[in-house]
């Protein structure tokens, strides 16, 4: 009796109705075509803008699914200096985090270009540059061998383990990862959403490396949606609402993985996972639109650069409260000059002194008017 569905004898002809999803795929494709045709009517600056808090909020999300909290500032740092943008006074990124980000910008910028196994392993080696994940040394850019021992998904606590999830041997990687690397690079009867749909679930099931499978499979994915746009620019985060999703993702996968060839509940939960996405732009836009407004109000008002700064952080959602001391460890100042620049701000009615004080006064953004 077979338990995973790599040991069917058909494997990997994988089937699902496609006119049953025929009304749900063109729907989302709907949105997503309006979604790129409004993005495109933005200024570049705007447009810009929108694509680097997609960006960082996808490399965020999708470490955050394996539970790795990565800096944003240095995420966003990392994003806009090898797009060429002009980010001030963010600081300077870790090796794991321009890792991560490199190859987050490598399937997405370079969308047209063939998935090869060199390319897979450069990805990895990009995630696991200390050859280690966490404490335990890995075998890093190639396959997992069978010295680690069988490739499971568990949960629970160590002695209790449940095994979700077991991938095929070590001995097939070769023969499997062939058979997805011709199939990718050689598509052209599905839909390129509906691919990305299925390289996401293949790939995973595979699960080809000892550790980095989920965040190349979502960036695999993100690489043939941005060939389903024919766009480097991204504008909404896959990575993000499956976060939000995490529980049903896994469900959903473990489902898929112990079942048969007919996927169909698993296109259809990638396609409204996508949907559900699409809407996770109208955040971003708004961020986007609000930090735009705010420098045309203030357009005409004198401030130095430490103001600049961090009036571009609250902008992009400052996490926690800003008091002086933040501002002093952030721009490398005295707690003095942190506080004139914070009087100047609150004086001008920029800023706005939140309730409580002594050592907890913390400030946030002002509506209104400069004065």
């Amino acid at each position: 009796m077979t338990k995973y569905i790599y040991e069917l004898p058909k494997w990997p002809k994988f089937e699902w109705d496609q006119r049953g999803l025929a009304k749900q795929l063109a729907a989302v494709r709907h949105r997503q075509g309006r979604l790129i045709g409004r993005m495109q009517e933005l200024g570049f600056p705007l447009r810009e803008e929108a694509a680097l808090q997609t960006l960082t909020e996808d490399v965020l999300k999708s470490s955050e699914i394996e539970g790795e909290i990565l800096d944003k500032d240095q995420v966003r740092s990392a994003i806009a200096r090898r797009l060429g943008m002009e980010v001030a006074a963010l600081p300077s990124a870790d090796r794991n985090v321009e890792g991560v980000v490199e190859m987050m910008l490598d399937a997405t910028q370079k969308y047209k270009e063939e998935l090869t196994r060199d390319r897979l392993f450069a990805w990895h080696a990009s995630l696991f540059l200390t050859g280690r994940s966490g404490m335990r040394k890995i075998i890093v850019g190639a396959w997992r061998d069978e010295k680690s021992g069988p490739m499971q998904v568990v949960s629970g606590p160590f002695g209790r383990e449940l095994v979700h999830y077991q991938a095929p041997a070590a001995e097939r990687l070769d023969f499997e990862m062939r058979a997805f690397l011709d199939w990718i690079n050689s598509v052209d009867d599905i839909d390129l959403v509906s691919t990305a749909a299925l390289a996401h679930l293949w790939f995973v099931t595979i699960h080809p490396f000892e550790d980095g499978n989920g965040r190349i499979a979502r960036a695999i994915a993100d690489m043939s949606l941005a060939r389903s746009e024919e766009s480097t620019q991204r504008f909404y985060s896959m990575s993000a609402q499956i976060r939000l999703e995490r529980d049903a993702y896994y469900d959903i996968l473990e489902l898929t993985q112990k079942g048969d060839l007919d996927i169909a509940p698993w296109m259809q939960w990638f396609l409204g996972c996508l949907d559900r996405a699409f809407d996770g732009t109208e955040k971003t836009l708004s961020m986007v639109f609000k930090k735009a407004n705010f420098w045309k109000k203030h357009s005409a008002v004198p401030l130095n650069q430490r103001q600049r700064d961090v009036l571009n952080r609250l902008l992009d959602g400052f996490e926690g409260k800003l008091t002086s001391s933040k501002w002093a460890t952030i721009e490398k100042c005295s707690p003095d000059t942190a506080l004139r620049d914070i009087a100047d701000l609150v004086e001008r009615g920029i800023l706005r002194k939140n309730e409580g004080g002594g050592r907890s006064t913390s400030y946030s953004l002002a509506e209104g008017s400069p004065k």
